[in-house]
């Protein structure tokens, strides 16, 4: 709930800012980059916030995260220019890795009943972006991109109720375990680094030439339905996946469903856009609760906090990179090719992930 409540200022941004860069004080080129600056700073920080979160535990860390993500909403709505909005993001960035984590590591805390959890988890999450990005498009049409941000900000500091009450205690045997190693991928790594490039880039990009295409006259509402309707289908359906990998198993049904949707993603570069971008977020939501309750088993004890922040950094730089080899390929490659080479990729990583439990 702490997440659900200051997740929607970053949701929104990510709606309005490209739309509206010039009302921010930002080019085309700039807002781009801020977008991207709270996944950068993710990549290079989540070990820093791994082991503060071990020290401090769920309270303080949340509840810091929390108040800042309320300072950053305010600063949407105050600040222009690019320098003045940089630093914003990089603390959100630092902000949602610590109640990502925190999420994670609270439902994986037994591994009876994990991945119906971690379900429970993802659902109540998308509670806030599916409230927060319908509202927005509706005032940006109404009063403009900006002042959305003042009533994002009151909502992230409700979130602080919620944050206080999580436990206050530390996790003093992941602080000892200090800073991981340095290694190279293993096949949960690749498989979550996929996940990001295809379904949290790639994809999205198809995402919004398909709004474009439904609704022309209306690209705010077009792209604000949209991203809605993803955190809607989580809402709905990551529960019902969790549940699932509690009677079938998480690892097996991570295989079938990265399969289906490689052959989803195949058909949305083929042209089939309105039925496989339904399926693409229909899968997305059913495997959202599986990567953690793997990890657990993988890596019990003290370890998980480590290996749970790995895979998210993994997840970052695939959701970071995918659109900016979408931008590239796709003048020069046919999308087909593009979406096709991508559903291998992610078809085959899935597999590894099977033979490697």
């Amino acid at each position: 709930m702490a997440l659900a409540a200051a997740l929607p200022g970053d949701t929104v941004l990510y709606l309005l800012l490209p739309m509206f860069h010039d009302a921010f004080g930002v080019t085309l080129a700039e807002a781009g980059m801020l977008l991207a600056a709270n996944r950068l700073v993710r990549i290079a920080g989540y070990g820093w916030v791994a082991r503060f979160y071990a020290r401090r535990g769920d309270r303080i860390t949340c509840t810091l995260a929390v108040a800042a993500a309320a300072l950053c909403a305010l600063g949407y709505a105050t600040l222009s220019g690019f320098w003045a909005l940089l630093p914003l993001r990089l603390v959100w960035g630092l902000s949602f890795a610590a109640l990502n984590l925190s999420t994670q590591v609270l439902a994986t805390s037994a591994a009876e009943g994990a991945a119906a959890r971690s379900g429970r988890s993802r659902a109540y999450i998308a509670l806030g972006p599916l409230v927060g990005l319908p509202a927005g498009a509706l005032l940006a049409q109404a009063a403009g991109p900006r002042p959305i941000f003042v009533a994002l900000a009151a909502l992230a500091l409700a979130g602080w109720l919620a944050a206080r009450r999580l436990p206050a205690l530390p996790h003093p045997a992941a602080a000892a375990a200090g800073r991981p190693r340095q290694r190279l991928p293993n096949a949960l790594d690749t498989w979550s680094f996929l996940e990001g490039f295809t379904l949290d880039g790639l994809f999205v990009i198809g995402l919004s030439y398909l709004g474009r295409d439904l609704l022309p006259g209306n690209a705010v509402a077009a792209a604000g339905t949209l991203m809605a309707l993803r955190y809607g289908a989580e809402i709905v359906l990551s529960p019902v996946g969790g549940r699932m990998a509690g009677a079938w198993g998480a690892e097996r049904l991570l295989v079938v469903l990265s399969l289906l949707t490689s052959l989803a993603l195949a058909g949305f570069g083929h042209g089939w856009l309105g039925s496989c971008a339904l399926a693409i977020v229909i899968l997305r939501a059913l495997q959202l609760p599986l990567l953690p309750p793997i990890v657990a088993r993988r890596h019990p004890g003290p370890d998980r906090v480590r290996a749970l922040a790995a895979r998210s950094v993994w997840r970052d730089i695939g959701a970071g990179t995918g659109p900016l080899a979408a931008g590239l390929l796709l003048p020069v490659m046919p999308a087909s090719w593009m979406y096709g080479a991508a559903a291998l990729m992610l078809a085959v990583a899935a597999l590894a992930c099977a033979r490697t439990r």
